[in-house]
C-alpha cells in the first residue's frame, strides 16, 4: 500500500470545479494585480481570525518580512525567536539587518520556552517572534507578559497554524501581528505561494498596505523603501473557495491524530503533546522514536511518506555562524532534531492507511 505524506490531489478533486470557476473569473476580468478577490479574502481572513485588519502578501515569508519592516526593525535591533523552525523565521530577521537572538524550545511542545526569553532580552531587543509550530500555538500569556514589561512587539509566526486556538483565541490575534503562509501544503493552502498578516493595530495596517507595494504612498511617490509583496488574485480566488472548508479539514486532521494517539499508546512511539490551553490543527503530526533514521528508511522502503521537521537547528546553519552559537547551546532543539519525524495526517487518510503506517512502525521497532 502506498501512503503519501500529503495528497493534495485528493483534496483538489472535491473542489475542482469551484476553484476553476473562481480562477477563470479572475482571468476573464484581467484584474491580475489586487482587486476584489484579494480584498474579499483579506476581509474574510480578518473576521475569521478575530482581527480588525488583514493584508495579503506574496508568501508567508514576505508576510513576516514586511511586518518586520513595517515595525521599523533593522540594523542595531534584536529579535528573539526559536532555532527550531523553518528557515524563513530567522531568515527574515537577518534580511532586515537586525540581530537574531535564539532561545531554546520547550521539549514537550517544541515551541519557544517562555522561561528562557527574559534572559535573552537586552536594551536592543525590539520584538519577540514565537512560532506556533506544527499547528500548536505557543504559550502566549507568558510571552505577552514579558513583551509588555519590556515594551516589545510580538510577531506571531503562525505560518503553520491558521485556525489554531490558545485559550479560545485564534492564532495571529494575540500579538502585535500574526503572519500566515498559504503554501500549498498548509491546512489552508493556495495553488502557489501566498501569505497574509493580521493585526488590530490600525497604524501598522496602513503601513503594511504601503509596504507591500514598494512603499509607494502616491503615484511614483515613496516615503520609505518597501517591496513587491502583493498577493496574487488567482491565489486569493482559490483560497476563497478553500476557506469555508478549513474547519472541517482541520477537524479531520485532529481525528486522524487521535487515531494515531490511541494506536501508539503504550509503545516506544512518543506522540505529540498538546497543551490543555490549545486546539491544534496538526499541520504536521510529529512523533519521537528511537532509531529515528532507521525508522524513516523503513517507512520509505514501505512506500509510506514521512519527513523530518527539522533536522538541524537554525543556530547551527552555516549562514548564521557569525552569531557565534555552537553545538550544545540549545540542547532541547538539538535532541528534537535527532529524534522527531512527521507522519501522514492529511484529512483524506483512511483508517486502513493509518493502520498500515502504525503497523509498519511498530513491527520494525519490535
Amino acid at each position: 500500500m502506498q501512503v503519501p505524506l500529503l495528497d493534495l490531489k485528493a483534496q483538489f478533486a472535491t473542489i475542482r470545479d469551484e476553484v476553476l470557476e473562481q480562477v477563470t473569473e479572475v482571468l476573464d476580468t484581467q484584474r491580475c494585480i489586487g482587486g476584489p478577490k484579494v480584498e474579499e479574502l483579506e476581509k474574510q481572513i480578518a473576521a475569521y481570525c478575530g482581527c480588525k485588519y488583514a493584508v495579503g502578501s506574496s508568501s508567508g515569508t514576505d508576510a513576516i518580512l514586511e511586518t518586520l519592516m513595517s515595525l521599523n526593525i533593522g540594523p542595531g535591533d534584536e529579535v528573539v525567536t526559536t532555532p527550531f523552525t523553518f528557515f524563513a523565521t530567522a531568515g527574515c530577521i537577518a534580511r532586515t539587518g537586525a540581530k537574531i537572538v535564539f532561545v531554546d524550545i520547550d521539549p514537550a511542545t517544541y515551541n519557544i520556552d517562555p522561561a528562557l526569553i527574559e534572559g535573552a532580552i537586552t536594551d536592543n531587543t525590539r520584538a519577540i517572534m514565537p512560532v506556533h509550530l506544527f499547528g500548536q500555538m505557543a504559550d502566549m500569556d507568558s510571552i505577552m507578559a514579558i513583551a509588555g514589561s519590556h515594551s516589545l512587539a510580538v510577531i506571531e509566526d503562525a505560518c503553520q497554524s491558521i485556525s489554531s486556538t490558545y485559550k479560545g483565541k485564534k492564532a495571529g490575534s494575540i500579538g502585535t501581528a500574526g503572519c500566515f503562509s498559504f503554501f500549498p501544503s498548509k491546512n489552508l493552502g493556495g495553488i502557489g505561494d501566498g501569505g497574509m498578516t493580521v493585526t488590530n493595530d490600525e497604524k501598522l495596517y496602513e503601513k503594511l498596505k504601503v509596504m507591500r507595494s514598494h512603499g509607494q504612498t502616491g503615484v511614483y511617490e515613496h516615503d520609505f523603501v518597501g517591496g513587491n509583496f502583493r498577493l496574487d488574485p488567482i491565489q486569493a480566488a482559490a483560497l476563497l473557495v478553500k476557506l469555508p472548508h478549513l474547519d472541517d479539514w482541520s477537524g479531520r486532521r485532529r481525528k486522524n491524530a487521535a487515531y494515531y494517539d490511541k494506536k501508539f499508546a503504550g509503545t516506544p512511539v512518543q506522540t505529540p503533546y498538546i497543551s490543555d490551553d490549545n486546539v491544534s490543527i496538526y499541520n504536521q503530526y510529529v512523533i519521537r522514536v528511537p532509531r529515528r533514521d532507521e525508522v524513516l528508511a523503513h517507512l520509505r522502503a514501505s512506500d509510506i511518506g514521512c519527513a523530518v521537521y527539522y533536522p538541524t537547528g537554525l543556530h547551527l546553519q552555516e549562514c548564521f555562524a557569525s552569531l557565534g552559537y555552537k553545538e550544545g547551546d540549545f540542547p532541547n532543539t538539538e535532541k528534537a532534531s535527532s529524534e522527531v519525524m512527521a507522519l501522514p495526517v492529511y484529512p483524506e487518510l483512511t483508517d486502513e492507511m493509518k493502520d498500515f503506517v502504525v503497523e509498519t512502525i511498530l513491527t520494525f521497532l519490535s
